[in-house]
């Protein structure tokens, strides 16, 4: 496993200074991510005002992360199939298009569901493309500042967005937020038209090779001992602990009775503690196995303090520890997939461990949902807090195990599929 223990490497800001491609890359990113917060936040706002329970909020984000799971083998084998960049651009028209139909129609919940499913489903296949472009852009003794990287532009810097969400509300209507989101995708498109060709890893045109190829994916991912453990564990964190993008809507609007800009700084607090970890992981890294081991319990207990807070501005404080953790867990992940998971496998892996984690996400949403009406937000959150620390202590344990193991002379380690 590479040593991370470097105290003076250069920044992020040398990367995507000395790198154009890199550059356009993290740009469409960035402008894209904090669009679509910005269109997040309208949408949880628009179904908690228009429709008033705790379980259409959270049949709005199964829509959003549990049904694309189920298309994600394959949106893992297309970005594997095709030039990436194709997949990349037409991603982000397709999603552009949808975000307009909401926008303009508001629709009842059942159609806003199916056009939400339907943008997220065309995200999955977006995302794999995405992670895997960066390999191929940057040497791979940058990876970790270029994971970095992209994390402050897609989930760091876009804790912005919900404080722009937030003073935009006084000027802009709902709808007005989302044809925000509908500009960032457009614009999205145009830099990505400016990377350069990345080509097709895989170039047989049978399209029943697509299902070939899909089942490889997965069967990668199960006999590779120490993905399989981190893509388990993250699944049984996201399980317990996604339910806060339900409760903390709540927590400030009814048990706090905030309004919704509070709601909207509160938002804010973990894409703050992401920026503040993924700047902080860009000069000073940690090996791999601590770094998201840590990531688990942090962001696990941020949410379990948020649920003992009884201030608008002690839950923004609490929702940054769950940020830093989330940071680790973020480069840890995606810089450990990308050396560890051949390059012609990279789409198909990233598709697959981060459906999984939707499917996840979309679980929790239910049953957090369901523990929301039936008891309260803080209860939620403290119950999701607990969980994920207990996953985060079998963790400490099984993927240490887990490397040593693949490292023992005569290991076979992961296998290679077609």
């Amino acid at each position: 496993m590479p040593d991370l223990t470097r105290p003076d490497r250069p920044g992020m800001l040398s990367l995507l200074r000395g790198n154009s491609a890199f550059r356009r890359l993290w740009t469409a990113r960035l402008l894209s991510f904090i669009g679509d917060s910005v269109g997040l936040i309208a949408l949880l706002l628009y179904t908690a005002q228009h429709f008033g329970s705790g379980l259409a909020v959270a049949l709005l984000m199964i829509a959003g992360d549990f049904v694309p799971s189920l298309v994600s083998p394959f949106a893992g084998a297309i970005s594997d199939r095709w030039d990436r960049r194709t997949v990349m651009v037409g991603c982000e028209i397709a999603q552009g298009v949808i975000v307009a139909a909401i926008a303009f129609r508001l629709p009842a919940l059942p159609l806003l569901l199916a056009l939400v499913a339907l943008q997220s489903c065309v995200a999955a296949v977006f995302q794999p493309a995405s992670r895997s472009v960066t390999p191929s852009l940057v040497a791979d003794a940058d990876l970790e500042r270029a994971n970095a990287a992209i994390g402050s532009g897609t989930y760091g810097i876009d804790a912005f967005a919900p404080l722009a969400a937030a003073t935009l509300l006084v000027w802009l209507s709902i709808r007005s937020l989302l044809f925000v989101d509908v500009a960032s995708f457009a614009i999205s498109a145009v830099l990505l038209l400016r990377l350069p060709s990345l080509g097709r890893i895989e170039h047989e045109s049978d399209p029943t090779r697509l299902r070939v190829q899909a089942r490889a994916g997965l069967a990668y991912m199960w006999q590779d001992r120490v993905i399989r453990i981190i893509t388990l564990t993250f699944c049984v964190v996201v399980l317990f602990n996604a339910v806060d993008d339900v409760a903390l809507v709540f927590l400030t609007k009814h048990t706090m009775h905030a309004s919704n800009a509070a709601a909207s700084v509160v938002y804010a607090g973990v894409g703050i503690g992401m920026l503040a970890g993924f700047a902080l992981l860009a000069r000073r890294g940690l090996s791999l196995p601590v770094l998201i081991l840590a990531g688990y319990a942090i962001s696990s207990l941020g949410n379990l303090l948020t649920g003992f807070s009884f201030a608008v501005v002690a839950a923004l404080g609490f929702q940054v520890v769950r940020g830093l953790g989330i940071a680790g867990i973020d480069v840890g992940h995606d810089t450990l997939i990308q050396r560890r998971v051949p390059r012609a496998m990279l789409g198909r892996v990233f598709g697959n461990f981060y459906g999984a984690v939707g499917a996840a996400a979309g679980l929790s949403y239910v049953l957090g949902g369901l523990l929301l009406d039936a008891t309260n937000a803080r209860v939620t959150l403290v119950i999701a807090g607990l969980g994920g620390l207990a996953a985060a202590g079998v963790a400490a344990i099984a993927l240490p195990r887990a490397l040593r193991a693949d490292a023992l002379p005569g290991s076979k380690g992961p296998l290679t599929s077609p």
